[in-house]
């Protein structure tokens, strides 16, 4: 491999050799300041006719995957030297020296009928050879997105030796109208906020949409009943099934088990609300938590043998961690404020979290025994966190305030960096997100 990656903790800085003798790119993970890493991406090459308008587009989405991330920074097509006319040309290496770019990437396009197939290369510029072999990709035109993200995902992972995010969904709570009359229903949409679908109408509020770990199913609260009730969505067909719905009680914020067989939520009954699991197949049911106080939002860990949940058992809402089955929590959260709504990184490694404190809300990660907080955003209104499929971005909704206030997606780094607002059609929030696509 060209790119020697060293994973450390907080920022990243690319550092480049003058020549090529001075040793290959590198993209260091540092806490030094980020200078993101220059890249081309000319417009793929047609080869077949009327194909050309594919290629530009395929190049844009491209493009704005990488850039999207902050480690990288587009270089403009209007300071090309070279032009890339055919895809198995050599590479005129200097051309490219010569107005600073790091990594290249060239592609070429075939349409044919419905058929899209997209053939790409990688070049470490300053070495002065193809970073891996090529890739080809296929797929219809109208799926020609996915085709895209596949290859920036592709240059994303031999470039940080980490897999990528951007061929992944997200779903989550459309909402339209005023706060006082919002109307309420799921979406699904790629993770850059394109090809938005809605999966539920309008006609009652829907909550705290979750992916299975496969991405084929998605569960939600909805108050269609008058009492909030939790569903299971089957993503490919929008059937949907009402999971649980004791009489008396009220249910919420489920979660896929990792095993995609169990599902963990809280009911509330009376003043009590705890934490129960539920065998899908079976409709068994299990209490896990039995505090005389309020325990919710859990989220499993990646590898399903614990759980990490909100609760208020020591007079204010901290985070505990206890094993899947149920038994002794241990709390995890010690600093100033309120802590809910936690999500177990997909890595395994980090707890995000929603914290209120002074007035303000945040966004932020620790360490599995609480340590090493760090919070990433702050806004009269930032809540929900959900993890990119690596583990290295958040995705969380922030509310502007004032009646009209409007509730809005963004994402951010684990870093605290690259804080960037999600192009959605109307408001978003709660958002879950889902694994690569397969």
């Amino acid at each position: 491999m060209m790119v020697r990656v060293l994973l450390m903790v907080l920022a990243v800085v690319w550092t480049a050799p003058l020549t090529a003798q001075d040793g290959p790119l590198r993209i260091e993970i540092t806490e030094g300041v980020i200078e993101p890493l220059p890249v081309a991406v000319p417009n793929l090459v047609p080869e077949t006719a009327g194909s050309a308008e594919m290629g530009q587009q395929l190049a844009r989405v491209i493009a704005a995957d990488l850039a999207g991330t902050g480690l990288f920074r587009e270089v403009p097509s209007s300071s090309f030297i070279s032009q890339v006319s055919d895809f198995n040309s050599p590479v005129l290496y200097a051309d490219w020296k010569a107005i600073n770019v790091q990594a290249l990437v060239t592609g070429a396009v075939n349409v044919q009928g419905n058929q899209v197939t997209v053939k790409f290369r990688l070049y470490d510029v300053f070495s002065g050879a193809e970073m891996g072999d090529g890739l080809q990709f296929a797929g219809t035109t109208d799926a020609w997105r996915r085709i895209a993200h596949k290859v920036a995902d592709a240059v994303y992972s031999r470039i940080t030796g980490e897999t990528g995010y951007f061929d992944s969904r997200v779903v989550y709570v459309s909402e339209t109208g005023p706060k006082d009359n919002r109307r309420k229903r799921l979406a699904i949409m790629d993770y850059d906020g394109a090809n938005v679908q809605y999966l539920t109408g309008s006609e009652s509020i829907v909550l705290a949409p979750r992916f299975s770990a496969n991405g084929d199913r998605v569960l939600y609260t909805s108050y269609e009943t008058g009492f909030p009730r939790i569903y299971v969505l089957d993503v490919g067909s929008v059937q949907r099934r009402v999971l649980e719905s004791q009489q008396g009680t009220m249910s919420f914020a489920p979660r896929f088990a990792p095993n995609g067989q169990t599902v963990v939520y809280s009911l509330s009954q009376g003043a009590n609300t705890d934490i129960y699991a539920m065998d899908i197949a079976s409709g068994g049911t299990k209490r896990l938590t039995s505090a005389p106080s309020i325990e919710t939002a859990p989220s499993f860990s990646p590898d399903g043998s614990q759980i990490v949940f909100e609760s208020d058992r020591s007079g204010s809402q901290q985070l505990y961690v206890m094993p899947a089955g149920g038994g002794e929590a241990r709390r995890i959260s010690f600093g100033e404020g309120r802590y809910g709504t936690p999500v177990w990184s997909p890595r395994g490694d980090l707890i995000a979290f929603t914290k209120q404190s002074q007035g303000r809300f945040h966004i932020g990660v620790m360490r599995l025994d609480g340590s090493e907080e760090r919070l990433l955003s702050a806004s009269f209104l930032d809540e929900g966190p959900t993890w990119s499929p690596n583990g290295r971005v958040i995705m969380f909704a922030r509310e502007t305030q004032g009646a009209a206030g409007r509730s809005t997606l963004y994402s951010v780094d684990i870093t605290g960096r690259n804080l960037r607002p999600v192009r959605t059609p109307e408001g978003g929030s709660d958002p879950s997100w889902g694994p690569l696509q397969r």
